[in-house]
């Protein structure tokens, strides 16, 4: 008998549904296709749904068609990105999630104080490169303590730093405090400010390792969160596996196994957490519980620009040759849609 342990929290996180969800109405309005600038999440099997709806995902603004509506994804996007898509007249619903929006104005503000900026996080992260290019000044970019030691920086320089949100505060730890040892005048957001999703899961994953033998990540391998839940496992000396869906089990894993952690990241659905269970039920008996944790009821706003994504018949409809009478109409109708 295998003993299945589920994780609370796990799965989606409020600016991952808002994303998806601009995505869904975006289409819901519009009409395929809607174009994505990179992946919305960090997630195969959401990007591949999404694709069947009719959105085509791009890695550059090039890509898309004159007139045609875009979505920023959830990791946000640099300023030179944004003026592309004015210049070219493109209608853009921005997905960027509010927590990322949060650090981009926090490192602004930094700036304005005059202090020497400092992002925590992975290079190459599509979140790192659009913070990098929110913030107009020059930004010094660490992912470890070695890093910090290595800044060409003078002690007394007054500095400040902020952090990729999949990043949480054991995460950062170690690199804040080699800031504060290497400079005399060091501030940061507070740990309140850290994502609440990417604190909570890790957290989570913790109290997992005490009763798991075993601890089963359901998330994409390009996901920073999905993958820091893995390494946490590894920490704690448990076998740790990082998997798409039930249909990367390994019946070899659980050979000795009694009790089975099971958890996803912040882009991972909960239908692949199910496939799963699903999987390991197939063989043998099983018993699932869910480990007591954080119930979270936090929820975005999705963005008022949705609201004014027109039909793509009428988007097209030569406007010309309207009378002012039906233009007053459509303007009232669009006033009065549901707001989003």
């Amino acid at each position: 008998m295998i003993k299945i342990i589920l994780a609370q929290p796990r799965g989606f996180c409020a600016g991952v549904i808002r994303a998806i969800e601009i995505v869904d109405q975006a289409l819901d309005r519009v009409g395929a296709p809607v174009y994505v600038r990179h992946e919305i999440v960090h997630n195969r099997h959401v990007v591949d749904t999404l694709k069947a709806k009719g959105a085509v995902f791009v890695e550059e603004l090039s890509e898309v068609p004159s007139g045609e509506v875009t979505v920023f994804s959830a990791h946000g996007v640099a300023r030179t990105v944004q003026e592309e898509a004015e210049q070219r007249g493109l209608p853009v619903v921005d997905a960027t999630c509010p927590l990322v929006n949060k650090v981009h104005a926090q490192g602004r503000r930094y700036l304005s104080h005059g202090r020497t900026l400092i992002l925590i996080g992975h290079a190459g992260h599509p979140e790192i490169e659009g913070t990098l290019g929110q913030i107009d000044g020059p930004v010094h970019l660490v992912g470890s303590a070695e890093q910090v030691a290595s800044l060409d920086i003078p002690a007394d320089t007054p500095v400040a730093f902020i952090t990729q949100t999949t990043l949480s505060v054991d995460d950062t730890r170690s690199v804040i405090a080699a800031l504060r040892q290497k400079f005399t005048d060091v501030i940061g957001p507070d740990t309140s400010d850290i994502c609440y999703a990417t604190q909570n899961r890790q957290a989570a994953v913790r109290d997992l390792c005490k009763k798991s033998d075993l601890i089963l990540v359901v998330g994409s391998p390009n996901s920073s969160n999905s993958n820091r839940l893995r390494e946490i496992g590894l920490e704690e000396g448990l076998p740790s596996y990082l998997i798409a869906d039930g249909s990367e089990i390994d019946p070899v894993w659980f050979e000795g196994i009694n009790t089975v952690g099971l958890t996803a990241g912040a882009s991972a659905p909960e239908e692949l957490v199910q496939s799963v269970i699903t999987a390991i039920r197939a063989l043998g008996p099983v018993t699932v519980e869910q480990l007591a944790g954080v119930e979270e009821k936090i929820a975005f706003r999705l963005p008022p620009t949705l609201r004014h994504l027109k039909a793509r018949n009428a988007a097209h409809n030569n406007l010309d040759n309207k009378t002012a009478a039906s233009k007053e109409a459509d303007s009232l109708s669009n006033d009065t849609e549901q707001e989003a």
